[in-house]
């Protein structure tokens, strides 16, 4: 998932500036290529071809080589990027926001504070892109691009009910969805019963953790009260429809649930509202968004962060370079082009108004100002992998205790994050 940009003359002086003492790798004649790792999907070829051709104008004797990664075994190429055993050279890279901890883990992930605070505008970034970049109050990953989950709903059905506006907190989002459910003809929402990302943005309206670090020992913490408060409201809101209790949302699809035109109501990224479309050409026209809506209406619900943030290798032999590609990547110029083809959250919160015209990421957009990410430890992605917190969900959804539930899931994300690799 991803988004961010901003530039401007003086952000490259700065960089200069920053990039003189002895950093910089840049040889000293002839065209010098700088290479830019990029997901496969993360930008259209359009957007790339018109950035590498705006960037190489902006910086004669640079040369931009731009080359497209899959995702499946990208953390085995960059981290052997980042420890010199890798034939394939890069300069910048792009990675998922939860990632940039494990790489630093393992080193040579170079640090890009002073640029983010002089140059990118590292006050107003996406807290749920920024902090997952940052480690020991350092920052490593910069913020390009995000995106969230809203609740898609249907129009039509929503008019049916005689609703006329979406809910604005918890309290009105249960009546509404209470009116929208008639069992045997439609469901008020679909929300599987392992939907862990929506659970975590509950857990932390109510001031719970998915996990906790104490003395630099990362534990589990859904048994705390907090995290059980927001399991009970998810529980209560997936009961008012018919989504399987021991699933998660693509066991089936929900978007294919939903495009057979009985359910008001999915939580997901806005994109799946083509996948609705394709499946159900009827219902082109009748898809709504809106945030999640929070405890209280002045604020949205918290909502799980998913994008890319932006790597430098130590190893690099041209820094100077790659920092003006990434200052290009974060300018309000290309963040704009990166919104709107792409339709994702850009990088700072300033940056909102880019998107007020298309209804999804506008919704998108209010709900990232609440976005979190996942705890910050390099061993999170292990913790998915086995990933305790459904069964715990699956537990407390068919009337198991939730306090021994949580405490079982919480020994085990404390067992995986303690763990040595």
């Amino acid at each position: 998932m991803k988004m961010r940009f901003l530039a401007v003359c003086t952000a490259l002086a700065a960089v200069t500036a920053l990039t003189g003492c002895g950093q910089s790798g840049d040889p000293a004649a002839g065209a010098q290529k700088v290479t830019l790792w990029l997901m496969k999907g993360s930008a259209s070829e359009d957007f790339i071809g018109k950035f590498t051709a705006s960037f190489e104008q902006e910086h004669p004797g640079v040369d931009l080589d731009v080359r497209i990664q899959e995702w499946t075994g990208i953390g085995e190429k960059v981290n052997s990027v980042l420890e010199g055993r890798s034939k394939e050279g890069a300069d910048v890279i792009e990675v998922g926001n939860t990632q940039v901890a494990q790489y630093v883990e393992t080193g040579g992930v170079e640090e890009l504070t002073l640029e983010g605070l002089r140059s990118w505008g590292s006050k107003d970034w996406l807290k749920g892109l920024s902090d997952p970049g940052s480690v020991n109050g350092a920052q490593y990953g910069v913020p390009w691009y995000a995106a969230n989950r809203v609740v898609i709903y249907h129009k039509e059905l929503f008019a049916n009910a005689g609703i006329k506006s979406a809910p604005k907190n918890r309290a009105e989002w249960i009546q509404t969805t209470q009116k929208l459910d008639k069992p045997e003809q439609q469901q008020g929402i679909y929300l599987a019963g392992q939907n862990w990302y929506v659970l975590a943005g509950f857990i932390w309206d109510e001031g719970g953790e998915l996990a906790v670090e104490t003395s630099g020992q990362w534990v589990g913490s859904l048994d705390e009260d907090k995290a059980l408060a927001g399991m009970e409201f998810y529980k209560q809101l997936q009961a008012l429809g018919d989504g399987p209790k021991e699933a998660d949302e693509e066991t089936p699809p929900q978007s294919e649930v939903f495009a057979r035109g009985q359910v008001a109501q999915i939580i997901a990224t806005p994109g799946q509202a083509a996948e609705i479309e394709a499946a159900n050409p009827a219902l082109k026209g009748k898809l709504g968004f809106f945030p999640i809506p929070g405890k209280t209406s002045d604020k949205a619900g918290a909502v799980f962060t998913g994008g890319s943030d932006l790597i430098i290798p130590q190893r690099t032999k041209h820094r100077k370079g790659a920092v003006h590609v990434i200052t290009a990547l974060v300018s309000e110029r290309w963040q704009t082009e990166l919104a709107r083809t792409m339709g994702y959250v850009p990088n700072k919160t300033t940056l909102a108004h880019l998107v007020e015209g298309n209804e999804g990421a506008a919704a998108m957009t209010v709900g990232a100002a609440q976005g979190r990410a996942t705890p910050k430890s390099a061993r999170w992605a292990d913790v998915e992998a086995k990933n305790p917190i459904k069964p715990f969900m699956t537990a407390v959804l068919t009337g198991q205790d939730p306090k021994q539930a949580a405490r079982t899931a919480s020994a085990t994300i404390s067992t995986v994050l303690s763990s040595d690799r």
